[in-house]
């Protein structure tokens, strides 16, 4: 047979390079699902799913199955080196079982917290401190407790600063005080109400309310905001107050002291202001 017809022979029946290169290409590995440990980690981590190919109820559930996985690795279940205090993950859990559609994101971030802890010889220190400070990330900006519920109580004219209450931005608080509850703040002083010494002006010093329109002797209140600003206002009778953010609120009388504070009393009967905090609308 001639050269020629040898290799043309041989054509017909050696692959050419461009088949032997598919051959030899590997197929595409599947996605990790579920627990993994990779050769020389320290730990296992849980690899979530691919969200987007799950139908809506397979991804709420998927959603919960990550989330009792992260949980019980958190809390030390898998005994495999991490475990966060008790405290830290029953609050993670609290919040991200009222915001179910955050959980993919945390169990995203998650996965990334937990390989660099395990490819870095089990060290959970940063991890630890992620998961601690996740409730306050996944809540800000959030109103936890609006006020929608009428508080009632008692005046304490032998204290300072009283029943801290929380409240959200737009919230509008009703705050008022009995008239005719008397009371003084002085030995000698003369008898008042929550409208205080109307004779004595409380503007500058030491007083917690020292603003025009202030008193001795009145009921204020203070508004402290979440980023911890304070404003103190006169009440009085009432005051109808309009939360500017989300912060508390709470209230005393507007006295620098209280060791000669004293309620009015005839006979038997003392007298007591009462305090009503309610919704305004």
């Amino acid at each position: 047979m001639s050269r020629a017809l040898s290799i043309l022979a041989l054509s017909f029946v050696l692959p050419s390079v461009a088949d032997a290169r598919r051959k030899k290409k590997k197929e595409p590995e599947a996605p990790k699902v579920g627990w993994q440990v990779e050769e020389g980690w320290a730990h296992g981590c849980y690899f979530p799913p691919d969200w987007d190919s799950l139908g809506e109820l397979d991804r709420r559930q998927g959603r919960a199955n990550v989330l009792d996985e992260m949980i019980k690795q958190w809390g030390g279940g898998l005994d495999d080196g991490v475990a966060f205090a008790e405290g830290i993950v029953m609050d993670v859990e609290t919040v991200l079982l009222g915001r179910p559609e955050k959980i993919e994101q945390v169990a995203a971030d998650n996965l990334a917290k937990c390989t660099t802890s395990a490819t870095s010889g089990g060290n959970t220190g940063a991890w630890r401190s992620w998961v601690k400070a996740m409730p306050a990330r996944l809540t800000e900006g959030e109103c936890m407790q609006p006020f929608t519920y009428t508080m009632f109580d008692y005046l304490d004219i032998g204290t300072g600063w009283q029943r801290e209450l929380p409240i959200c931005e737009g919230d509008r608080v009703r705050v008022t005080g009995t008239v005719n509850d008397r009371f003084r703040i002085t030995e000698e002083g003369p008898w008042i109400n929550v409208d205080g010494d109307l004779d004595q002006p409380a503007v500058g010093g030491d007083w917690p309310c020292n603003l025009e329109g202030c008193y001795a002797g009145q009921l204020v209140m203070k508004f402290v905001s979440e980023a911890g600003i304070e404003s103190v206002v006169p009440v009085g009778t009432e005051l109808i107050f309009n939360a500017p953010s989300h912060g508390s609120i709470s209230y005393r009388i507007n006295d620098t002291t209280y060791f000669d504070n004293t309620w009015h009393q005839k006979g038997s009967l003392i007298d007591h202001t009462a305090i009503e905090i309610s919704p305004a609308d």
